[in-house]
């Protein structure tokens, strides 16, 4: 069952409405601009309500206004009544698209009750206006609570949890981040820091996919270093919500790096695709990258070792892989730090320029099944495909 969000619904209230301006916010902000068209569709933030919380529905109760011009010189050729009613037209027209719009439609939304009250109000703010107040209540499936909904942390393994809304410490006036704790309170800590001044990232709360907070390394300095060793054995799967923001040739924006000797592991965005390296003590590995361009778009990027196989996926396209017949597949790769943002003993052409919302780590290869529930648990939040 898909999700339906405020922004969903405004989205598709102010979409039929094509008979003037339609916003949101609230009754104070009519008169606050001059141009306005009218008539005018006026959406109120709703209070909302989830009265049966398993079953994911949320019931937000609406106040929909709409604003005509009643000027003087109208008044002694129609009558109030007769103006009310044209915009009651029109505001029925309108809600009846947009019933239609979720009439035999996959996102399961509906008028609850079945029922709206009209209000009739004259003489409204300073251009003195007609205004008809509609009132329902809509439902609509918003939330899959637990035991419905699955988190990264329902899974086994769980070694490195980092969200770019959580556990981050950094300066409000710079924005510059510090630390980024590891969301895993038990096992090894993964937790990152940074403490030179110049090498730290910003921390956004928004403007990332679907809004979300973002921690920006701006290419040249920014990277940060886990406290401790890599937690990272023979098999893992790891998941990027990530994005880079330069398409310059030779470039190669480092997600992830880990670097103990000849054994290395390094993922990012190398000639705008995901790309994932690996090798032994020996030197024995190999490289592989998606065959989907990522550019500078936002991404759920995907990469697991399975013994001699190094798989790589974004935005759930189908794995490229590499296998490596002398690999050393008992490698671990937990004997250093590894970092984000930057990678390890290379060209300073492989720091990232570009963002990261969300690093997930497990220290085991994750059934087809278990990637697939992480992968919905990111895209339910970041809206990226």
């Amino acid at each position: 069952m898909a999700i339906t969000r405020l922004k969903d619904l405004v989205t598709v209230f102010e979409s039929k409405w094509t008979f003037g301006d339609a916003k949101f916010g609230y009754d104070g902000e009519v008169n606050e601009s001059h141009n306005t068209q009218y008539p005018l569709l006026l959406i109120n933030p709703p209070l909302s309500t989830m009265p049966e919380i398993y079953s994911g529905r949320e019931e937000y109760e609406f106040e929909i206004n709409f604003y005509n011009l009643y000027p003087q010189a109208a008044q002694s050729a129609v009558t109030l009544q007769h103006r009310w009613d044209n915009l009651q037209d029109l505001a029925m027209e309108w809600f009846d698209m947009v019933l239609k719009n979720y009439q035999d439609n996959v996102v399961d939304v509906y008028l609850n009750d079945e029922s709206v009250e009209i209000e009739r109000v004259k003489e409204v703010a300073n251009d003195r206006l007609v205004q008809i107040k509609f009132t329902f209540t809509m439902s609509a499936f918003s939330k899959c609570f637990r035991p419905v909904s699955s988190y990264p942390s329902d899974i086994a393994n769980l070694v490195t949890w980092l969200r770019a809304d959580s556990g981050l410490t950094f300066d409000i006036p710079t924005k510059q981040v510090s630390a980024w704790t590891n969301q895993v309170k038990d096992g090894v800590s993964t937790s990152l820091s940074q403490s030179t001044k110049n090498r730290q990232p910003l921390r956004y709360g928004y403007d990332g996919a679907n809004d979300k907070a973002r921690i920006e390394f701006n290419g040249t300095s920014n990277y940060m270093t886990t406290e401790g060793d890599s937690p990272i054995g023979t098999q893992f799967t790891m998941f990027f919500v990530a994005q880079n923001t330069s398409l310059t040739a030779g470039y190669e924006g480092r997600y992830f790096s880990y670097a103990d000797g000849n054994s290395v592991l390094h993922f990012g965005s190398k000639n705008s695709k995901f790309n994932g390296t690996f090798s032994d003590a020996s030197g024995n590995g190999g490289e592989v990258s998606t065959t989907n361009l990522i550019s500078k778009n936002y991404h759920i990027a995907v990469a697991k070792l399975e013994n001699k196989r190094l798989y790589v996926e974004a935005n759930n396209s189908g794995f490229s892989s590499i296998q490596v017949a002398n690999y050393d597949n008992t490698t671990t790769y937990d004997q250093s730090d590894f970092t984000l943002g930057y990678r390890i003993s290379a060209a300073a052409t492989n720091y990232l320029k570009g963002n990261l919302q969300e690093v997930i780590i497990y220290n085991a290869l994750l059934t087809d099944k278990q990637i697939a529930e992480v992968k919905t648990y990111l895209n339910n939040k970041f809206k990226i495909y």
